[in-house]
């Protein structure tokens, strides 16, 4: 008779296999009731004193209370955030390294670069922090009071009208694109190294237009420096009620905000992910957290792990489509 050692090893092997399973996911969901253990990192993928790096670490302030565990940020600039988000798709899927994921890196730089050393999907979201809006400015001694001013003065003249951006492949320079295509002129971006230097043109008249981020453009609308045009909001804002929406103006395609979250390497046990979610929304409703980014004029995050990626998804697909249409590529 002969013996059916096939069968039996077979069996061995996938009793063996079975029981690691188990023994891991055992493992797992005893690794999450007992975390955090030790300090927590946030990689944020920009450089320190931005508006980035500025919100993560009061959020990461109210973490650190909440998890009783300090809660270390670790700036990671370059590549318009690719070197710090690689560094996150890397990291150890235990709960202890985990990134500010925001619009470039997540939903556009890995169609307008050649290369991204990262899959987008490498990600566990865990929480949107943010939606920041932005708000399409002149100079107050150029004519264009409305959008209609300025889609007329482009149509009359293809090419004659310039708008600012803080370099290629970021929210003004996108949003500039969007409103182009969906009222189909054609003006001439000018890059600069920065929002910075780019609003110091604005301000000396050295270009027509510029989509600004609300929070940074606000101190010049009040000192009568620039005039809002319109907002790439859903609805007006709070801080600007007299100032239309590009859906009122007949553009409702022109919906931007410069939003940004936190997500943790793929293979993050779900565990520690919920418990990640839990004190993320605790931290963004304290007073500090709440009450900086409702000052500059933004949305309020929070919402379930679920929705943020959906939202991830929605962006990622909106701008692909964009940067294809438009052919637009970062060398």
């Amino acid at each position: 008779m002969q013996f059916p050692f096939n069968r039996i090893f077979a069996g061995t092997v996938a009793s063996l296999t079975l029981g690691a399973s188990l023994h891991s996911g055992a493992y797992a969901q005893a690794a999450a009731g007992d975390y955090p253990t030790k300090a927590i990192t946030i990689i944020v993928p920009f450089a320190a004193g931005g508006n980035t790096d500025v919100k993560t670490r009061l959020v990461a302030l109210q973490m650190a209370a909440i998890l009783g565990k300090p809660v270390i940020i670790d700036n990671r600039p370059g590549a318009s955030g690719n070197i710090g988000i690689e560094m996150v798709s890397r990291a150890a899927p235990d709960g202890y390294t985990i990134g500010m994921g925001s619009f470039g890196p997540l939903a556009v730089n890995p169609s307008i670069y050649p290369k991204v050393n990262y899959d987008p999907k490498s990600f566990v979201p865990i929480v949107l922090l943010e939606k920041s809006p932005l708000v399409l400015t002149a100079p107050v001694d150029k004519p264009y009071k409305t959008v209609k001013d300025v889609v007329a003065a482009a149509k009359a003249k293809p090419g004659g009208l310039n708008i600012a951006n803080a370099g290629p492949g970021g929210a003004h320079h996108l949003s500039a694109e969007l409103f182009e295509s969906a009222a189909g002129i054609d003006m001439v971006g000018v890059p600069f190294k920065g929002g910075g230097p780019a609003s110091t043109a604005l301000l000396a008249g050295q270009v027509d237009l510029m989509f600004e981020q609300t929070g940074a453009a606000i101190p010049s609308i009040q000192a009568g420096k620039i005039r809002p045009i319109a907002v790439t909001s859903a609805k007006r804002l709070s801080t600007m009620p007299d100032v239309p929406t590009f859906a009122e103006a007949g553009y409702p395609q022109v919906l931007v905000s410069n939003w940004m979250g936190y997500v943790a390497p793929k293979g993050t046990p779900p565990a520690i992910v919920a418990k990640l979610h839990a004190a993320f929304i605790k931290a963004i409703d304290h007073p500090d957290v709440k009450g900086r980014i409702v000052a500059q004029s933004n949305e309020l995050g929070g919402g379930s792990s679920k929705e943020f990626a959906e939202f991830i998804d929605s962006e990622t697909a909106k701008w692909s489509k964009l940067v294809k249409e438009r052919d637009i590529k970062i060398e």
